[in-house]
Formats: structure tokens, sequence, C-alpha cells
């Protein structure tokens, strides 16, 4: 996914000469073509954060788009502070960039995973919240990245992601994809781990389980009728992310239903438990290991939408 959204990042820029990258001395491998085509609009600040979103903010406030790009909590978690008071208060046009959310770092331990962010991120006015789940929303949102004014998170996988989709989508800030349809369930996901979610309903679709698969792209702001058809059609919604159960989708949802009076409907959350991931390990096994993978995600579904 990293590659298509910088793929698409030059061709946008070919066109726009505000658009602007910042960097925090990573991204190697990816970043050189933006580098060298654009050398007036790169940037690299050093590993210094905070720095990094003082400039982007600094040069938004002279009319440009600016792009900060880096790896999972670094370019978030490390400059809160600026995000807040530079980017978000006085609402400017950066676009937050991050790769491999969650637990995509898995063998590089708990610095580099980011399990926080997008509760941390949707708390923050003016911020919109965004994670592609494939490579065909991934280009899509880059493009309604740069076209939305005003700050933007987009939280961007890492690598080798495979595609839900089979084609170009209609992709629009606040709107839901609707993946497969369904009446016995909803599985509300976000991200990237989209991918197993689809794979374990396909499962459930060849015992007779037919769930409706919707991608929540824009956690905030989200898709508030998507949220309540979902409940009103299936009666049954089961929310899926690669982040901590606290403050994230599942809990935007809920917020949702509560919001709308929605009461008759079951809702089950599936996510990272309220810890830090201590346990070093690759990715798929991380996953499996916190109920993400295929095969647990598809035990979970049948097990809360059969037996309830």
């Amino acid at each position: 996914m990293r590659k298509v959204f910088n793929e698409t990042l030059i061709k946008i820029a070919k066109d726009d000469p505000r658009i602007f990258m910042v960097l925090a001395d990573i991204g190697y491998g990816e970043v050189e073509p933006f580098a060298q085509l654009f050398p007036e609009r790169y940037y690299n600040c050093g590993v210094a954060e905070q720095n990094m979103t003082g400039v982007a903010c600094g040069l938004a406030m002279e009319g440009n788009i600016v792009v900060t790009y880096s790896i999972a909590n670094f370019p978030t978690l490390r400059c809160l502070e600026q995000i807040r008071n530079d980017v978000c208060y006085q609402n400017q046009n950066v676009k937050i960039v991050v790769i491999g959310g969650g637990l995509a770092y898995g063998c590089l331990g708990v610095s580099h995973h980011s399990t926080e962010d997008i509760a941390i991120m949707r708390a923050l006015p003016n911020l919109v919240v965004c994670a592609p789940c494939d490579t065909i929303e991934a280009e899509a949102a880059t493009y309604a990245m740069i076209e939305h004014q005003g700050p933007f998170y987009y939280r961007c996988g890492y690598k080798g992601e495979k595609d839900l989709y089979d084609g170009p989508i209609d992709f629009q800030i606040g709107r839901a994809n609707t993946v497969l349809e369904g009446k016995d369930a909803t599985v509300i996901f976000t991200g990237t781990v989209g991918y197993n979610a689809k794979l374990a309903v396909e499962r459930l679709r060849e015992e007779g389980i037919h769930c409706r698969l919707v991608s929540m792209h824009t956690i905030k702001p989200i898709d508030k009728q998507a949220v309540v058809e979902a409940a009103r059609d299936t009666g049954v919604i089961i929310v899926v992310e690669e982040h901590n159960l606290s403050g994230g989708l599942g809990s935007a949802v809920a917020e949702t239903l509560v919001d709308e009076g929605i009461t008759n409907v079951r809702v089950k959350r599936l996510g990272i438990p309220d810890i830090y991931v201590g346990y070093v390990a690759t990715h798929p096994t991380l996953l499996d290991k916190y109920g993400l993978s295929v095969n647990k995600l598809y035990e979970a579904f049948k097990e809360f939408i059969v037996m309830g």
C-alpha cells in the first residue's frame, strides 16, 4: 500500500505545485522518486518529529498542502502537542501519513506498534481519520486526502497487503463502502485487517451464514447511516480493528448507536485488549495471538452470530 500511496502522491504533485513532503529521516525505498522530482518541495528534518510537524504547519500556512510521513506512531504520539496546537487548532492543510499501523512492525516491538493512534487522533477537532484497507482504497483515499481542505490522518498499510476489491470504487470521506451484502449480521472493519475479515465472512457463506461486510475507511467522520442501517437490517454488528479496543472504531460504532437511539442490536468488538503488546513476533503471529487471523475471526463471528 505504501508504494501505491507514494506513486499516487507523485501523480498528483506533478499537476499541483502546492504539494510538499516533509520527513523525519524515514521512508527510504519509497520516497526517493518524490525527492528527485521535486527537490524544492521535499524536506528531511531528521529524527525530529516535533520539528517536522512545525515545519509542515509553516509551509501549510503559506498556502501549501503538506504531507508528513513516517513509521506508525512516530509522526503522531511523539509530536502530539504540535499536531494539536499547530495543525488542528489552526486547521492547517497538513496530511499526517503513517505507515504500518497496528501491529504491522511486529518484530520491532511496542516502540513501533501503533495501537492507540485512532483513539487519540479522532479526539482532535478538525482532523479527518482514515484507514484504507487495500491498494484500491489507498489510491482513492490519497486523492480524497489532497482534495480535502484541512488536517487529515491517513493510516497506510506497510507492504504486501492483498486487495478486497476487484476494481475502482466510489470513495467518499465519511461514506463507508459495502464489500459484500448480507442479512444475517454485519461485519464492520477498518484498515488492512479487513482482508482477514473478508476471508472469514466468505467461509461463513459456505455454511449458509451471509454477513454484510462494510469497510469503514473513514473513522472520523463516521458513516452514521451505514451503522444505523446495519443495525436495523441485520440486528447484529461485529466490529473488527487492528487497534486497542479503547476508543477505536468499535467505540465509534457504539457511540453512534447510542446517539441515534438504536437499542435493539447485538454488538461485538474484536481488536487488541487494553494492554501493551510486549510479545515480539511476526505480524501474522501477533494477529493470530490477539484474535485477528482468519481462523480466529471465523470462530468469533460464528460463535457470536449463531450462539449469541
